[in-house]
């Protein structure tokens, strides 16, 4: 957690999730920021290889190395966070969506938190396949922290602004098989240091996507956060 956040109560929304509470998944998504990529380059290696490397690296297995670093940022928009906060302005997700406007920060990803077993590296594996593909454009995968714990598996997208990609990005993961959780997080709230549970009150989740398996309504159901509308 962030020097300065405010512990949330567990018992209200968004406290828990799935039994784990908003530190330990701040902390699940810190540490995916941080860690060393589990990379499959498709520009140098075959895609025919793919599978013998999916094989030979689950993302179960492979246990996390190094130290970890820092988010990467962008001087200038540091350097106007900084400013904003010392202004006296409200911080709100509009003064932050023109900050990351200004600054050309737009990237965003679809967050999915899977336990280290099969799940996670069937999930990854096509995941992974979507990508080679094309279906996706760029995803990782923390490596398998010594300590235990979910890991959590990225899925950017170019614009967080662009709401049709964003939603395109999600229907290429459930098609994919995905069918658990997904939450969507612009990147300059990870750059900022905006997890949640943070001291401006910020959800730093814009959408939540559930996957809806029985009936005529099969498939995704998406949810702005910000203002509780369900978008698909």
């Amino acid at each position: 957690m962030e020097p300065g956040e405010e512990l949330e109560d567990e018992d209200s929304p968004g406290g828990r999730e799935d039994g784990f509470t908003a530190e330990h998944l701040a902390a699940e998504a810190m540490a995916a920021d941080m860690d060393p990529w589990l990379v499959f380059d498709a520009r140098t290696t075959p895609a025919t290889e793919l599978d013998a490397w999916l094989a030979k690296y689950p993302p179960s297995q492979v246990t996390r190395y190094g130290d970890p670093g820092s988010p990467n940022s962008e001087p200038g928009l540091q350097a106007a966070w900084e400013a904003l906060q010392t202004s006296g302005r409200p911080i709100t997700p509009g003064t932050l969506r023109q900050l990351a406007i200004t600054h050309q920060v737009l990237s965003g990803k679809w967050l999915i938190h899977l336990a280290p077993g099969f799940k996670l590296d069937h999930a990854w594996a096509g995941i992974a396949r979507a990508v080679v593909e094309g279906r996706l454009q760029v995803a990782k995968v923390s490596p398998r922290a010594k300590e235990g714990g979910r890991q959590v598996i990225c899925v950017y997208t170019d614009d967080f602004t662009d709401r049709l990609g964003v939603l395109e990005a999600d229907a290429a993961i459930r098609a994919a098989g995905i069918k658990c959780l997904l939450t969507y997080k612009p990147d300059v709230y990870t750059y900022l240091g905006i997890y949640r549970a943070n001291r401006w009150h910020l959800c730093p989740t814009l959408y939540e996507s559930r996957f809806q398996l029985g009936g005529s309504a099969r498939g995704s159901r998406v949810l702005d956060r910000a203002n509780n509308v369900e978008l698909t």
